[in-house]
């Protein structure tokens, strides 16, 4: 397979996130406009995982977010093994929502689901009773209910085999704390990293790409013998449980954020000018290294792709560390002090492999 990363898949981060910084300049001329009705939009969230208001002495945040195309690799594995995995779908596409509510510190309260399929067909078989209960078994582990969607049929604009996933979801911060926005990060805050369970719900457009490249396809085998499909589809980690055990705890969480696109440069998604130095990383999952063995990424463009083992990240105050990777540990997760917040600027270090990203390499505000 010719090297290429992302770009050659058609997902260029350049132009996505030029959208995004157009997007975000439309969206804060409307911070105030909630004011009229009670309700107070905090401005610094804009550009968050998830958008922070208050009403009525409540603190909620609102994501809306949306799965990609794991759910193809979920279609064609079926295809060629007859083995409906549909269920880790639904479980993945809420845990792409929770965990997007979990970086400002907020539980989910209610989830919507959106399921657009391109032709009634597609329900036809076990795919959405599947699909259904892995969204269910997903809600009741984040102790959120869900709510209602919508499933339309788009014909012509989806494939008749296909189906887009997403939802929305309302969460709440506890009495307790404020949003972790980033406004409190500072030199010496320690950076705890905690585990991904495989691909997650990024990088499936290569992982796309590499199956075609493969004599096996999807039932290539990995050096454990899993067929790559398989472990391409083991459902990601969801960190609700560890946000309420932070909070129950009172581990001081400065900042969070969900390790999706854009892989380990997401360390630096705060928009503070400060370096990220980074001195322990996580085991790569198996099907981790086989993808980008296969696909030819070098380090940094692996770790610039992928997850490559870290599902989120966690900064903490100076001393914190340790508490918060117990209380990880608690909720069934593991982590590890891989690092600090340093003065200086904003960039990411990764020291054990040499690779450094520039604040340009992460520029989606």
């Amino acid at each position: 397979m010719t090297p290429g990363g992302y770009e050659a898949t058609g997902v260029d981060y350049e132009v996505l996130d030029a959208a995004k910084r157009r997007a975000l300049a439309a969206a804060a001329t409307t911070v105030g406009l909630p004011a009229g009705r009670g309700a107070a939009l905090l401005a610094e969230s804009l550009g968050e995982p998830a958008t922070v208001f208050e009403v009525g002495g409540v603190t909620l945040a609102f994501v809306l977010e949306c799965l990609g195309t794991k759910s193809m690799i979920a279609r064609a594995y079926e295809e060629e093994t007859g083995i409906d995995r549909f269920d880790a779908i639904g479980y993945d596409a809420v845990a792409a929502v929770v965990n997007d509510l979990c970086c400002v510190g907020a539980l989910p309260l209610v989830i919507n689901a959106y399921v657009a399929t391109g032709s009634a067909g597609w329900y036809q078989g076990t795919r959405h009773a599947s699909l259904v209960a892995g969204w269910l078994r997903a809600c009741r582990e984040a102790g959120a209910a869900w709510g209602g969607g919508e499933s339309p049929t788009l014909a012509g604009l989806i494939a008749p085999d296909e189906v887009d996933l997403a939802g929305s979801a309302v969460g709440r911060l506890p009495d307790v704390g404020s949003p972790w926005l980033g406004a409190a990060l500072e030199p010496g805050d320690e950076i705890v990293l905690v585990a991904a369970r495989g691909l997650h719900a990024n990088g499936a457009s290569l992982a796309r790409r590499l199956a075609r490249e493969l004599p096996g396809g999807w039932t290539s085998a990995l050096p454990s013998g899993r067929q790559y499909g398989d472990a391409v589809l083991d459902p990601g980690a969801l960190y609700a449980g560890l946000v309420a055990r932070l909070w129950a705890d009172g581990v001081p969480v400065r900042y969070a954020s969900h390790i999706t696109g854009h892989g380990l440069r997401k360390i630096m998604r705060a928009d503070r000018e400060l370096t990220y130095r980074i001195d322990r990383l996580p085991r790569v999952p198996e099907v981790l290294e086989f993808l980008v063995g296969e696909s030819g990424l070098d380090p940094r463009e692996a770790y610039a792709t992928f997850n490559m083992g870290a599902g989120f990240a966690l900064f903490t105050a100076s001393g914190a560390g340790p508490a918060a990777v117990a209380a990880a540990g608690a909720a069934g997760h593991q982590a590890l002090v891989a690092g600090r917040v340093e003065s200086g600027p904003r960039k990411v270090v990764l020291e054990p492999l040499g690779v450094t990203y520039l604040t340009g390499d992460l520029d989606v505000r």
